[in-house]
Parts: structure tokens; sequence; C-alpha cells
């Protein structure tokens, strides 16, 4: 009887501890990635230069790159700079947009790129994904995913609260992205990858049921594995669909409609998840996932993230063109701008009642 295996595209490494920032030239050695410490380590020009100043005299053989800001051309610029140098591995030093810029760059130069997260706003630590703003607004490009993950708890636990909530958000929405991915499965018969959809979900549900507050080491360790396990879902399903539904298509609308008002993509996800569990019908979990975001002071009505009932119900309208092809709850309910309306009344009467 044979027997059969698959291979999961995972990090090689995920070390989520206290102090781990100032190991990182060790955590490299050991990990035979970098043994002579040629490694380029991108970072902002704001935090980034304060943690610059912490770890150059433990890097002596690094090259510091400062990244301006999460756009395209930013990547396209590091790409081009790190072209220059011979290299073991590329670091990506900070939050969600450095991490976004240093993989795609990574990915162009084909170097392995290590993600050391500062926050956890966001699953894009260990994403297949660079998430980029262009000149037609933001787009996502498929890239490998980081050969290694590093949280610092004790450097993440200093980041502004609103960036760890909104990462409660993201990793929380994943429950309703596989509940949108199944109904997809019985709906248009689209295959689902159950053990994506066991990784993702338990992400999201170990944020749902977790008590502890925003300055709980644990919760942060919870958070940090949560967004990993997302990462790895992401992989193994060779898209976003574990992690990104109705709720993603909900947030990148409000990104394209209104790009100066958007919100942290963590609370506008979030959000978004509670919306579709309430448009499928699952009104206990709804109920769930807005005690949860609340919570941790997350926004639960549109209102919260300084939007209109008529501006959120023209997002959700939009959502579906956002990701032309994906199958959730909004493609199936078809729902014109007065039903949305209407729908999202009695979402915040459930919410406020």
């Amino acid at each position: 009887m044979p027997v059969l295996t698959r291979l999961v595209p995972s990090p090689v490494f995920v070390e989520v501890r206290a102090g781990a920032l100032d190991a990182l030239g060790g955590i490299l050695a050991d990990q035979r990635l970098s043994s002579a410490g040629r490694i380029a380590v991108a970072i902002s020009g704001g935090s980034g230069a304060v943690l610059r100043e912490r770890l150059e005299p433990a890097l002596p053989g690094a090259d510091w790159y400062q990244v301006d800001d999460g756009t395209l051309d930013s990547a396209v610029r590091l790409t081009d700079e790190i072209r220059r140098g011979h290299y073991d591995a590329l670091v990506g030093l900070g939050g969600g947009k450095i991490i976004d810029v240093a993989k795609y760059a990574a990915a162009r130069v084909g170097l392995p790129v290590v993600a050391v997260a500062t926050n956890l706003a966001h699953d894009g630590i260990c994403s297949p994904v660079s998430t980029l703003d262009n000149d037609a607004g933001r787009g996502s490009y498929g890239v490998p995913g980081p050969i290694g993950i590093i949280v610092d708890l004790d450097v993440v636990a200093k980041a502004p609260k609103r960036f760890v909530a909104a990462g409660i958000g993201d990793a929380v929405s994943n429950i309703s992205a596989c509940a949108d991915w199944e109904l997809s499965h019985a709906v248009t018969g689209e295959p689902v990858d159950g053990l994506a959809v066991a990784m993702a979900r338990a992400a999201g549900e170990n944020l749902l049921r977790h008590p502890g507050t925003l300055e709980d080491p644990d919760l942060l360790t919870t958070l940090a594995e949560a967004l990993v396990l997302s990462g790895i879902a992401m992989n193994i399903a060779g898209s976003t669909r574990p992690s990104s539904g109705a709720c993603h298509e909900i947030s990148h609308a409000l990104d394209v409609l209104y790009p100066k008002r958007s919100a942290q993509h963590g609370e506008q996800v979030g959000l978004g998840a509670a919306f579709a569990c309430f448009l499928r019908g699952e009104r206990d979990l709804s109920g769930l996932v807005v005690e949860r975001l609340r919570f941790h002071g997350l926004p639960v009505t549109a209102d919260q993230i300084g939007f209109t009932e008529a501006e959120f119900t023209e997002a959700v309208h939009y959502a579906p063109n956002t990701r032309p092809g994906r199958f959730t709850i909004l493609e199936h309910l078809d729902l014109s701008a007065t039903d949305i309306r209407d729908a999202y009344a009695d979402y915040v009467q459930a919410v406020n009642s």
C-alpha cells in the first residue's frame, strides 16, 4: 500500500519570544542562512533607524537600506539597490509595509527573505503576498513566503495598541473567510483544501476565544502564532482563499473608493467579517466576533472608522469587483444597494441591542 505524503511550504524557522531581536545574527548563523553575516536589512526611516542603532554593532557584515513607504516604487527601488550587492539573505525589519516591500524585492533578485516583525498588525509577516500601493491604488503581488519569521515579544509589546488590535481583527476574519470558501464549494463546486482551512480557522478561533488583553504576553504569542498559521495556510492553498473572503472584499472596496480615509486593514476586515457572518445567517457567530472586536477596542460599525451608512453600503456593493472570480456570500446573495442598506441597518440594530 503506497504511503501518500504532501510537501507543505512553510518557514524554515519561526522564533516568537522575548529578546529574539538581539539574537538575530546568531539565529541566522544557527539556521545556516548567513554564517558570514552578509545580509541586507530593509528598515523604515523612523523606528527602523532606532533599531539599526541598536543592532548594527552585532551585525557588522550587514548593509542597511531605508524604505520610505509601502509602494511598488519603493519595492522596485530596493530591488535595484540590493541587486548591486552580494548577500545571503534580505531581512525585512519593521511593520507590514516594510516586510511587504522586502518580500517583493527578495523575490525579484532571488534571495530568501526573513521577516522580523516589530508589530503584529496583519498576517503579511508570513503570507505569500506583497500588498503594495501603486498608481492604480493598491495591488497584491504573489511572492515566495519568508524563509524565517522572528517576533520579539518585547518589541511588539511597545507597538501602538491599535496595531496589535488590528492583527486580532485580521486573524479573526479567517473564520468568515473559511466559511465563504466552504459556501463556494457547496454552491459552485470549488475545491476546498481541508488542511489550509484547518490551519486558518484554528488561527482565528484561537484569538476569538482568548481571554487576554492587549497587554498580555500570552495573547501576543497567540497572535503571532496565529498570523504565522494564516500565512502557511495561504501557502498550502496557493492563494489567499483561506484568509480572504467577503471580509477582505469589503476592506479592499473601502481602500479603492476612499483611499485617503481607509482605516487599518485589520480594523476593516474585522468589521467585514462580522457583517459577512450576519449576511450568512450566522447570527451567533457574528455576535461572538462583534464581542471580541469590542473587547479589544476594534470597530464594529462603519461610523466607528469614519464611514457613513451610505458609504459602507456603496463599498459592500462594489466589493465583488475587487476579487473577480472569487465566490463569497456577497456573490451568492447578489444584493442590490437597497438590500445591502437594509441588511446593514438590521446588523447595526443587532449590534446595539
